[in-house]
């Protein structure tokens, strides 16, 4: 049986999955307040204002805090000579291996709060889909890039 990839994300790659679980969560707390706003118009019960404030609450817990934690610490990965090897998931944990030759394109991108925190996602691409591996440090996911790029190159028959 084979072991499991040992590589993790960067630690700073939490804090960031939580900032943006905050801001996508924003969004759900325009619900209650709509609602509170509604039934200052219209008569309606201020029972399902409460109901909805809790639930917003807990999803703020499971958004913000426990999610975000469970998929960092099952994130890893491994980098072979002939593979690429993933293990991500929070219930359903998936091992994704990348045949180098069937590599097509690797790229790093960032977005602004990622470059704020100096972290890079690396992109592999195959014919048949992109997979990520989100929240490398900028310099190790530049490294990464070129070294899975260069491994790609050397397994492909045709050159």
């Amino acid at each position: 049986m084979r072991e499991k990839p040992n590589q993790p994300l960067a630690a700073k790659t939490l804090k960031v999955w939580r900032i943006v679980a905050s801001i996508e969560w924003l969004f759900f707390l325009l619900i209650p307040i709509g609602y509170f706003w509604i039934s200052r118009y219209f008569t309606l019960p201020l029972w399902p204002l409460f109901v909805l404030i809790i639930a917003v609450l807990i999803l703020a817990y499971l958004k913000v805090i426990l999610f975000p934690s469970l998929q960092w610490k099952r994130w890893r990965y491994k980098i072979y000579e002939n593979e690429v090897e993933l293990m991500h998931g929070v219930f359903v944990i998936r091992r994704v291996i990348i045949p180098m030759i069937r590599v097509q394109h690797v790229d790093t991108r960032q977005g602004p709060i990622m470059r704020r925190y100096g972290l890079s996602t690396v992109t592999i691409s195959t014919a048949a889909t992109v997979h990520e591996i989100p929240g490398l440090e900028e310099a190790k996911a530049d490294e990464l890039r070129d070294y899975i790029a260069q491994l790609a190159r050397e397994a492909d028959p045709n050159e």
